[in-house]
């Protein structure tokens, strides 16, 4: 097939936030020793605000300087399009793996994921859409992915516009107008973990697609947490689920450090 710049697609990988993402050859001239890299391709109509907004993905990437987040090795313009090239994980994503995972494993994703969002808030930018689609599974843990609802955490800011955000593992008070913020991305992060453990979501299986009947189903529900659940992570999964975002955990870091703990009870140090 096609490709763009020195890149030479593979396959089609689907639709992100706001792009098209390919697998492609990686060009020599990147040094970076894998065979492929992942391409995101932003073109048409709304391509201009697309282009402002991967430039603020590419930014925030560069500044959270984390080995959790998914590395990114190139960017351009070529006949019209903007592009970058980052990182490929061909074990999938928490939500999609490729193969056989044990709970150590999912969890061990989840973790990393937090480590990556505390990256992210140390230098007050905020995911906003911390799911398991964007938690991807490494040999080594994970690593969080597509930052293109990333924003900074200015007074004011908040949510317009819910895209393709994963609106069961957002918090509810951001679909009423909250700013994003540490504590947002914490419920995600918890929303997430039980996901990894439970295989499926704190709200069940939610029936339809449709963004604002899914924030009105959501609205109307409380999250449930599944018995599968050890001690250990119920109580972590509860307090960053907590509409009182004083009884969360008050960093990333700190969902991580209790995560670690859990997979300690699990048997491994992965």
């Amino acid at each position: 097939m096609q490709g763009i710049a020195d890149y030479e697609f593979v396959r089609p990988l689907g639709e992100s936030n706001y792009g098209t993402n390919y697998l492609a050859k990686a060009p020599a001239r990147l040094g970076i020793g894998a065979g492929e890299v992942v391409v995101k391709v932003i073109a048409g109509p709304t391509s201009d605000d697309a282009f402002r907004r991967a430039t603020r993905e590419l930014k925030h990437f560069s500044v959270a300087d984390s080995d959790r987040l998914v590395a990114v090795y190139d960017a351009g313009r070529h006949g019209g399009a903007f592009y970058y090239a980052m990182e490929f994980l061909p074990l999938g994503s928490l939500e999609k793996p490729h193969g056989e995972f044990g709970t150590a494993a999912r969890v061990a994703a989840v973790r990393d994921a937090a480590l990556a969002a505390h990256a992210l808030h140390e230098r007050g930018i905020a995911h906003r859409d911390i799911k398991p689609a964007n938690i991807l599974l490494a040999e080594d843990g994970g690593r969080l992915s597509d930052l293109g609802l990333s924003q900074l955490l200015s007074p004011g800011m908040v949510t317009t516009g819910l895209g393709q955000i994963g609106l069961e593992f957002t918090d509810p008070a951001i679909m009423l107008g909250a700013q994003a913020s540490r504590a947002s991305d914490i419920w995600s992060l918890g929303a997430s973990l039980h996901f990894a453990i439970a295989g499926k979501g704190v709200y069940g299986d939610l029936k339809g697609t449709e963004p604002l009947l899914l924030v009105r189903s959501i609205l109307a529900s409380q999250p449930t947490i599944s018995d599968q659940l050890p001690a250990s992570a119920r109580e972590l999964v509860e307090a960053s689920l907590a509409t009182d975002v004083a009884v969360r955990p008050r960093t990333a870091a700190e969902v991580a450090d209790r995560i670690s703990g859990i997979l300690a009870e699990l048997g491994t140090t992965v």
